[in-house]
């Protein structure tokens, strides 16, 4: 096992010891750029890498500074820095943005370059043109800083367990336990916690509506469902295709959703489930314990990845030997978890909240999934051509899960404890199609109705949660806490509209599943391939080169759903 060798950017343009300081530093590398003519392609060339160079310093240094907020969210000198960039820094280099591609699109000899490679970037930055309004740069800074309130609402949470004082994330294990009153002594100490900032995540609520549609509207959309759908660049689907998701996933996912859970209460002997039941293990089983500490979480997946293909375990070897895991929770840190490219350096870093669970290693393994995308397309010339798609982006994460399946041993010694993680990673897929459709037709709901009241946001949360449940958890005592159980999805109020791309993704890694399980070599040649692109291709072009169909109709989803219920199915026939 050997780390992956990786060059950071060589500077050309900038002095080697440049910092972004303050504006003041930056400003007059941003007017030379802005004034310098464009007599030729060589000189178009050059001026779209020395201005790549520029976006990848900067680029690096902003993800430093939301790592380190998102480290510690008390500690006021990281909160001031990721200020100093919303407030100070951002809203002038977004004014040279526009500049950059005016000047750009407008160059006679932008037709002569490579059309395939430059296509989805030339296309993206015509996009950014057009929305494009100078009045809606400040509504974009006071967004930037309202949405950190929530990592400050939630990530100083905590609850008394055993005697201890958890976060959220630390007390979430104790839901797996076999001794069901300590799960729901858990669970009623995680919702109390909750239930806590439901008034402070409401108004901050409103306020990001409000904001969001402001946007919206000044940039000349009707809502802000239609302007974040050309924001994210959604070419390749519309606001219509996703309601046909939603409507086949309640049609196909929701069957297997049910016989999951009746599996589940049926193992427990119980008439009835309860919230605190759905993660239990089966009697007389403990939770699964693949590790105890940070170290041993990164050496297993490393013995776990290497067995899949040596530049996947290259890629965590690296970002370990270099520092850039921080993976166990503790108070004051940023709940979720993230893979954050760092763009001049290469080695990206993996951020998250592990505390033993299981689950924690199928999350190291995702975010090492967008690490090795990263690593992958570190080479191409352009940063432009490294901001590749979400779409593309989760299923290099979800595929990565799925592949590293088959050396899920070496974090376990029982054959039955091999089996269980298996089986959790079926059921997890099948159980997380339903809820990004909740998720992702609540969103639709909410930026089509801006002027809704917060009773009609909790019934409109209500109605979807209904629509893609099964029915089969008994919720009474609690109806309160899951009326506002939308408030722990972190994309609602940070990144609106990301999540329908985790089922997309989650379909696509389905059927790479279905190509490693017959030709493993193939599957991951094809996979890799299709990485190192990054945003030289469009979206269905990418999934062709990984050897799948970017497809997420009915019928695909239907045919995806039978293999599921197959995979399902072996799983519960082990003896």
């Amino acid at each position: 096992m050997k780390p992956v060798q990786l060059q950071p950017l060589t500077r050309h343009y900038l002095p080697k010891d440049f910092r972004l300081t303050a504006l003041s530093s930056i400003q007059p590398y941003l007017q030379e750029l802005d004034k310098r003519p464009l007599p030729n392609l060589d000189a178009l060339m050059r001026w779209l890498h020395d201005l790549s160079e520029l976006e990848a310093v900067v680029d690096e240094d902003i993800s430093w500074r939301q790592i380190r907020v998102s480290q510690d969210t008390a500690n006021r000198e990281y909160e001031e820095a990721y200020r100093q960039f919303y407030q100070e820094i951002a809203p002038v280099l977004q004014q040279y943005a526009q500049r950059f591609r005016e000047k750009l699109v407008s160059c006679p000899f932008v037709e002569q370059l490579d059309q395939r490679m430059f296509g989805p970037f030339l296309r993206q930055t015509r996009n950014a043109i057009a929305l494009f309004r100078p009045e809606n740069i400040p509504l974009q800074t006071e967004l930037a800083m309202l949405q950190r309130k929530f990592g400050q609402y939630t990530g100083a949470l905590t609850v008394q367990l055993l005697g201890q004082e958890l976060t959220l994330p630390q007390a979430a294990r104790f839901l797996e336990q076999s001794d069901r009153a300590l799960r729901e002594e858990a669970f009623v100490q995680i919702a109390r916690a909750r239930m806590r900032v439901v008034d402070q995540l409401d108004a901050l609520f409103d306020q990001l509506i409000e904001k969001r549609h402001q946007l919206a509207v000044q940039a000349g959309f009707p809502d802000y469902r239609a302007y974040r759908f050309r924001e994210l660049n959604r070419f390749d689907y519309t606001p219509t295709d996703c309601e046909a998701f939603h409507e086949a996933v309640e049609k196909h996912l929701l069957p297997l959703n049910a016989r999951i859970l009746e599996k589940k209460r049926q193992e427990l002997d119980l008439a009835v489930l309860r919230p605190w039941d759905v993660d239990a293990p089966p009697p007389g089983r403990e939770a699964l314990h693949p590790f105890q500490t940070a170290d041993e979480l990164v050496d297993r997946t490393l013995q776990c990845l290497d067995r899949v293909d040596e530049t996947f375990s290259g890629v965590l070897l690296a970002m370990q030997r270099a520092g850039r895991l921080d993976l166990e929770s503790r108070k004051n840190k940023a709940p979720g978890g993230f893979n954050c490219s760092l763009a001049e350096t290469g080695l990206p870093f993996i951020f998250m909240n592990a505390s033993g669970q299981w689950q924690d290693v199928v999350t190291l393994i995702h975010e090492t999934g967008h690490a090795v995308h990263a690593v992958l397309t570190h080479d191409l010339p352009l940063q432009a051509f490294k901001e590749y798609p979400m779409e593309i982006a989760e299923l290099a994460s979800m595929s990565m899960e799925l592949f590293s399946m088959q050396a899920w041993d070496v974090y376990f010694q029982q054959p039955e404890e091999i089996h269980r993680a298996r089986r959790q990673q079926v059921e997890r897929i099948i159980t997380l199609l339903p809820w990004i459709a909740t998720i992702d037709a609540f969103q639709h709901w909410i930026y089509t109705h801006p002027h809704h009241t917060r009773a009609q946001r909790q019934e409109a949360w209500l109605q979807n949660l209904n629509r893609f449940s099964t029915g089969q958890v008994e919720w009474s005592g609690w109806e309160a806490y899951r009326a506002i159980s939308w408030q722990k999805q972190l994309h609602l109020f940070e990144v609106p509209f990301y999540y329908i791309e985790y089922g997309i993704a989650q379909l696509g890694a389905v059927a790479m599943w279905q190509a490693y399980s017959s030709n493993p070599e193939q599957a991951i040649q094809h996979y890799k391939q299709a990485l190192r692109l990054g945003n030289t291709r469009t979206l269905p072009e990418l999934y062709r080169e990984a050897g799948i169909a970017f497809d997420f109709s009915p019928a695909y989803i239907q045919t995806l759903a039978g293999f599921l219920g197959e995979e399902l199915e072996k799983v519960y026939a082990f003896a």
